[in-house]
């Protein structure tokens, strides 16, 4: 009963094209979580944030796996691009299919969040808590600027008025200020960021849903939009259970030393070694799972 009422509230779209794919495929439920710049439902804006989660019964792991927008990738049915870009041409679809295309990882289901719903998803768990540097404060409170503008609230909202750093603990505007910024530690900084939010926001869940569950249906419901069927989330909520007491794994594609930095047709990117890549994707979602990449790749 509950699946179905939350279900009525969020934006369903099929795509036809996977419409018949299984959700679970060799033990792993992959799911690609799509943050797009709007603040309104449906797939305008650019893909701002893409997450591979991937839930392994196998491993009895959760990997969040990060896509570097700038990574020049093959498009089907375009030139060569930004990852981002085949958001922009295709949506949801055909960005599954451009993954899949470039890195052998099968990906047939979505979910696509907005500002707003970002923003209310960390509201309704109470917030997180995190470490913060004092410059990355004062990048949360610049980026409130536009974010306070673009709603209509008033001049310094949710600011920070020490800027110290240490423990921080950050509301639903001030966590999405935060994963925004990619001058500290460029792209690569920005995605971890998303992470950490996004796995504390996993581990607060379970207790959000039991404390506060209608803010977190009216707050993050209407504002998500996925082509996962009703019978698929009832399916989701029997796994999370035992879901949520799995270790997170934090990793980044590409891996550091397999890219280097390009200019393709007067575009900035991320040329990548596709071949190492996707081994490290095969054996770390299908195989023992105990790969990280990076030193900043962590399990909670």
């Amino acid at each position: 009963m509950l699946v179905g009422k939350v279900y009525g509230e969020m934006n369903y779209e099929k795509i036809e094209s996977v419409a018949s794919s299984p959700m679970k495929e060799e033990g792993v439920t992959n799911i690609l979580l799509i943050g797009n710049d709007s603040r309104e439902n449906g797939e305008d804006g650019r893909s701002d944030a893409m997450i591979l989660l991937s839930i392994s019964n196998k491993t009895k792991k959760i990997y969040m796996t990060s896509l570097l927008r700038d990574m020049y990738v093959d498009i089907p049915g375009h030139k060569g691009n930004r990852l981002n870009a085949a958001y922009s041409y295709g949506g949801a679809e055909l960005l599954m299919e451009t993954i899949e295309q470039n890195f052998d990882i099968h990906i047939s289901r979505y979910v696509l969040v907005n500002f707003e719903a970002f923003a209310n998803l960390v509201d309704a768990v109470g917030g997180v808590d995190l470490e913060l540097t004092s410059k990355e404060v004062e990048y949360v409170n610049g980026y409130l600027v536009e974010y306070n503008i673009l709603l209509g609230r008033p001049e310094g909202t949710d600011y920070f008025e020490d800027t110290s750093g240490g423990m921080v603990h950050l509301n639903g505007p001030q966590a999405l200020a935060y994963c925004r910024n990619r001058y500290i530690g460029t792209d690569f900084g920005r995605t971890e960021r998303q992470r950490k939010v996004l796995a504390e926001v996993i581990h607060k869940l379970p207790q959000g849903m039991l404390t506060n569950p209608q803010e977190l249906i009216d707050g993050l419901m209407p504002n998500l939009t996925t082509n996962l069927t009703q019978t698929e989330c009832y399916r989701l909520s029997l796994m999370a259970p035992k879901a949520v007491t799995y270790d997170i794994i934090q990793n980044s594609i590409p891996l550091e030393g397999t890219y280097k930095d390009a200019t393709i047709r007067k575009m900035a990117v991320l040329e990548v070694d596709f071949e190492a890549n996707k081994k490290f994707l095969q054996e770390n979602l299908y195989g023992d799972g105990d790969i990280t990449s990076t030193s900043e790749a962590s399990a909670e």
